[in-house]
């Protein structure tokens, strides 16, 4: 039986967000209901509300960090039963067939993705609705396990931010004896940090913020950089494994290329609306790469959850009600939130 609840979207780019109603399907067999209790805020969710991206369909209900509790399972269901706290992240569902999918990498499936909102609906028809909302129904094998000693609206960003970097961290093997750059502290630097700790690595923070450089020691960095201080960068040059770079704004990469050793890489996880321009140069010397990485699979992402839990890892948020929800967006497109925004779902009464 379809139902329909309440939920927070936008009905264009410049419009606030606003209560409306919305539809979710019927159980299937392999489904589970979950009633959402938190979601977070990301950047990309902004990106969406205002289609600086381009394919934004009006009306978007934004979220992609959601956490709640079952309330229902379909018969066929055998992880989840009512009661259980559980996740949703970005990816809802996929073909399951292609290489990719069959290699755990359903983020770049082959015939397309269907991501937690704003992508074809292959049950309902129209787009997919996110986690603004009081429920949300989602195939079992999409659904995530919450670990039981994690601070659940601490960790609804991990189901984005933590995933977004700890995929790339691992993929190029940051760990004991590597030396890891963190480029920016914010929703995902932040994480990435105390991710990149956890597995060993000597971490190395840079930010354009003489605060943030305060405040990357307190987050777990071992060194933090004023990259704007060309005698601090220097002191760098040549010496790191590897740097992510979380910025999503227009930088110089180059200058990051710059400190890496031989065979070291930047790895993009940022979206910077502008493009890239990379100095020949300064990849062919010392045979660096700049690359890229998008989230992770679904069984990635429950790993990072479980290795998060085992560390004690969640994000630094600020909780807020749904009635805070667009100056939360304001704030946000300002850079003013240290360093995610979590929504209290339940407040949507």
């Amino acid at each position: 039986m379809i139902k329909t609840i309440k939920a927070l979207g936008t009905d264009a780019a410049n419009n606030p967000l606003r209560e409306f109603s919305i539809k979710r399907r019927g159980l299937l067999s392999d489904d589970v209901e979950i009633e959402i209790l938190y979601c977070g805020i990301c950047h990309s969710d902004l990106h969406q509300i205002k289609n600086d991206f381009g394919g934004t369909h009006y009306p978007v209900v934004p979220g992609h960090e959601i956490v709640g509790r079952v309330i229902a399972v379909g018969e066929s269901v055998t992880k989840f039963k009512p009661g259980d706290f559980a996740a949703v992240g970005c990816i809802v569902d996929s073909c399951g067939e292609c290489p990719a999918c069959r290699h755990d990498l359903e983020q770049f499936c082959e015939s397309g993705t269907t991501l937690s909102f704003n992508t074809p609906d292959k049950h309902l028809g129209g787009m997919t609705y996110g986690g603004f909302s009081q429920t949300y129904v989602c195939r079992e094998s999409y659904t995530l396990k919450m670990p039981d000693n994690l601070d659940l609206a601490a960790a609804a960003p991990l189901l984005c931010a933590g995933i977004t970097v700890y995929s790339p961290l691992k993929h190029w093997q940051a760990g004991a004896g590597k030396v890891v750059g963190i480029l920016g502290i914010g929703g995902l630097g932040h994480v990435a940090i105390k991710i990149a700790k956890a597995m060993g690595a000597h971490v190395v923070v840079f930010t354009t913020s003489q605060a943030k450089v305060e405040d990357a020691h307190r987050l777990g960095a071992h060194e933090a950089v004023l990259s704007s201080d060309a005698e601090q960068m220097a002191k760098f040059a040549g010496k790191l494994d590897l740097i992510l770079d979380t910025v999503s704004a227009k930088h110089d990469v180059n200058t990051y290329l710059k400190l890496l050793k031989i065979d070291g890489s930047v790895v993009l996880v940022g979206l910077p609306p502008e493009p890239i321009e990379i100095s020949a140069f300064n990849v062919v010397k010392g045979r660096r790469s700049f690359s890229g990485s998008n989230i992770g699979g679904i069984a990635e992402t429950q790993e990072m959850l479980d290795f998060c839990a085992e560390n004690n890892i969640t994000a630094d948020i600020e909780l807020i009600d749904v009635s805070q929800i667009n100056d939360a967006f304001s704030r946000l497109e300002k850079g003013d939130v240290k360093y995610r925004f979590v929504v209290d779902m339940t407040t949507l009464k």
